[in-house]
């Protein structure tokens, strides 16, 4: 998978993921590249870019909205969870 730079990075239109206490630390941000490209990344990292195709992206979202990932996240609390 193709590399890009932070130069590249930097022109991209990147999609925040909202954060329920509306802070901007550890939020989640993907743009799409070049070609069929998705690149992922973390504000408090970006220079730490995941690169995958628009394809596997598809189908990792895909699985988020049928629950194949909760088994990872069993016992965390969440947004609304005073666990």
């Amino acid at each position: 998978m193709p590399q890009i730079t932070p130069e590249q990075a930097e022109k991209l239109d990147w999609i925040r993921a909202e954060v329920e206490d509306g802070s901007d630390e550890h939020c989640f941000e993907v743009a799409a590249g070049e070609g069929d490209l998705i690149h992922i990344r973390q504000t408090d990292e970006p220079e730490k870019i995941v690169t995958t195709t628009r394809a596997k992206w598809h189908a990792f979202v895909l699985g988020v909205q049928n629950d194949e990932f909760d088994h990872f996240v069993e016992g965390v609390a969440g947004p609304d969870d005073t666990r």
